[in-house]
């Protein structure tokens, strides 16, 4: 494996690990929040508000990241499962497909969030976000918001990594049959 390649699958690598801590952080907040809210609401009568949105917070977060966690591990749904005595074309012109579907998908997420409509940085989601509080914290809704390109970059590294994997693979297997 190349020093390029070699070092985009370790970067994914470390952070998918960074982000499999965060998502558990994620869900133990979630979980949390949930049983303050239940124990509240039934034992004293007077459930605090900030619960229940303290754990929504905390489900978006965990959902995509464990998004980036499913995609880096192949659990990720796929509408078509190619079979593995295809010709190693078919796979890669399989392989590329999918490469530009996960593009398609993930380039505009990371556009409109950081850049808006006519090139407008005022209009982005995130900037859209940064003047939003939420309801019962006093944060801006930007920390629950930037979980979205958080998500994109993320996906698009570990797809870099499969890609990067995937060509050494196949030059491997060329230099083997020479």
């Amino acid at each position: 494996m190349s020093g390029i390649s070699a070092g985009i699958v370790t970067f994914s690598d470390r952070l998918n690990r960074l982000l499999n801590g965060m998502a558990l952080l994620c869900l133990g907040l979630m979980v949390l929040f949930v049983i303050i809210q239940v124990v509240a609401r039934y034992v004293f009568a007077s459930p605090p508000p900030w619960t229940e949105e303290g754990a929504r917070y905390a489900m978006v977060w965990l959902g995509l990241l464990g998004a980036t966690m499913s995609f880096k591990t192949r659990l990720d749904p796929s509408l078509v499962k190619l079979s593995v005595s295809l010709p190693p074309g078919v796979q890669a012109v399989a392989a590329l497909l999918r490469s530009i579907s996960v593009l398609m998908f993930l380039l505009p997420i990371l556009w409109y969030s950081l850049i808006g409509l006519k090139m407008d940085f005022s209009r982005s989601f995130l900037m859209r976000h940064w003047y939003l509080e939420a309801h019962t914290f006093e944060i801006s809704t930007f920390w629950v918001a930037i979980a979205v390109p958080i998500f994109a970059a993320t996906v698009l590294v570990h797809g870099l990594a499969r890609s990067a994997r995937m060509t050494t693979s196949c030059t491997l297997e060329t230099k083997e049959n020479e």
